[in-house]
């Protein structure tokens, strides 16, 4: 039996182990730093597989290392585990039909993501076990990548400094290696304080921090054209300061994602950004406290593990799927758009009348994602390769309802245990390859182009602030 075999092995005979905790974080579906049963259902299953745990690291109640062996090298798998706001679904069901109306759900699939990771985890510490393999393997609990960044805490804290490589994946519609440069990302909430009136009766009183929100926008949006076209901003009204048209909002609170290919881009465009908000309370006379609760640094891709990668996938294949799995794909297909359905087809003909992916994309390395994770701020520490496998129908939009149905569906579950079995692969082939390690980390220095890494978020931004 080969080595691939092997761990491939070890994955199948925890399926159902593994299943039951995906499906279970699925339920909870816990936010960002609020995971607490999410990560304590992880902490004990990794205990229960010999791994020695190390519970909120990094000033995060929900952060968390499990590790197995000792000494070089150390490889670390990425696990999140945060749900979504407002996307509560039923799961294995074609059509909206939320659990609560209101509540939170997986819709990025992070139910799959932790536990694909851990089961490479569990598959390469009973391996290393089995065969006398020295090094160290690790299972990182990474809460709140949805919102807040906590792989950046974890990054400023030191908590990725002598790690030697790092692998994670994201679940998806199409398989592929995910060879992306992503835009590094500002997290920053605008609260204004003005003074309440009666808005018939003595408006002239009264100093409109709603005013102010709204100001602040429309000098945003006119600020879109003077930005370069790679960069993202984006908001929220948090607060909007009540609810009664005839009372002048003493309070208002808008939050925005500020995004750029680099920190530094971002951060220029945060400070402009900060000097219309400025205008914008100096113009209505109120009060202005600007909070960057987090940041997040672009992810620098890593081509020599990425191949690695890749060939471990070409070996590994494709799963095969079932008539009941192909049918439920083509149903969550009908709901889709035409555009939406149109989308991974664009990219490679081969899935052309499909509802769900079965061959591997070509290679492509240093493709372009608009968005951000805070997977970025470990890749500028440590080389680090991403995959994705098929665990939704093809088209499938993130952040939807779709996703949260599928998250429990026996097609999520294939690709996620398939996911665990590549990176386990990828993970022993460097371990038994160290040269590998010393081209990864060769090929990061010359990324970094004498860049070294620094924190984006601020000192006095000691842990993320939950606010409700």
């Amino acid at each position: 039996m080969t080595s691939q075999s092997r761990l491939s092995q070890i994955i199948e005979d925890k399926r159902e182990k593994l299943i039951e905790v995906s499906n279970q974080i699925w339920e909870y579906a816990e936010t960002g730093f609020e995971e607490f049963k999410s990560a304590k259902l992880l902490c004990q299953t990794l205990a229960e597989e010999g791994f020695e745990m190390e519970q909120g690291v990094a000033n995060i109640e929900t952060a968390f290392i499990g590790s197995f062996g000792s000494g070089k090298p150390v490889i670390a798998f990425l696990g999140e585990f945060d749900a979504l706001t407002g996307l509560s679904q039923n799961g294995g069901i074609a059509q909206p039909n939320p659990q609560q109306i209101g509540g939170n759900g997986h819709g990025c699939g992070h139910n799959l993501l932790g536990t694909g990771s851990l089961a490479a985890a569990i598959a390469l510490r009973d391996y290393m076990q089995e065969n006398n393999i020295t090094g160290t393997v690790r299972y990182y609990g990474c809460p709140g990548e949805e919102i807040g960044g906590g792989k950046t805490f974890m990054a400023r804290e030191g908590m990725f400094n002598d790690v030697d490589i790092a692998l994670s994946w994201h679940p998806g519609t199409t398989n592929n290696i995910m060879s992306v440069t992503t835009l590094a990302c500002y997290e920053v909430y605008f609260k204004f304080k003005g003074k309440s009136a009666h808005a018939a009766a003595s408006p002239h009183l009264g100093r409109s921090a709603l005013d102010a929100v709204e100001l602040m926008n429309i000098g945003v949006n006119y600020l879109r054209e003077h930005i370069i076209p790679e960069a993202r901003v984006h908001y929220a009204i948090t607060n909007t300061g009540g609810s009664s048209p005839n009372v002048v909002q003493a309070e208002a609170e808008v939050l925005y994602f500020i995004r750029a290919p680099r920190v530094s881009q971002t951060d220029d465009i945060y400070q402009r950004i900060c000097d219309i908000a400025r205008g914008a309370a100096l113009m209505t006379g109120t009060e202005l406290d600007i909070d960057l609760a987090s940041a997040l640094s672009n992810v620098i891709p890593n081509t020599t593990l990425e191949k690695v990668m890749y060939d471990n996938f070409v070996k590994l294949g494709t799963p095969s799927y079932t008539d009941a799995e192909l049918h439920f794909a083509e149903a969550i297909r009908e709901t889709l758009s035409e555009e939406e359905k149109k989308m991974d087809v664009q990219r490679n003909q081969k899935l052309a009348g499909k509802a769900i992916a079965d061959v591997i994309d070509p290679f492509m390395s240093d493709t372009f994602m608009a968005g951000s994770t805070d997977v970025g701020d470990v890749s500028w520490i440590v080389p680090t390769a991403q995959c994705m496998t098929a665990c939704e129908p093809l088209g499938t939009p993130l952040h939807t309802w779709q996703i949260v149905a599928t998250g429990t569906t026996s097609l999520a579950h294939k690709g996620m245990l398939h996911a665990g079995k590549i990176l386990a692969a990828t993970a022993l082939d460097i371990l038994q390859q160290p040269e590998l390690i010393e081209q990864a980390q060769a090929e990061l220095v010359d990324r970094r182009a004498g860049e070294v890494y620094t924190s984006p978020l601020p000192s006095d931004v000691k842990q993320y602030k939950i606010r409700s």
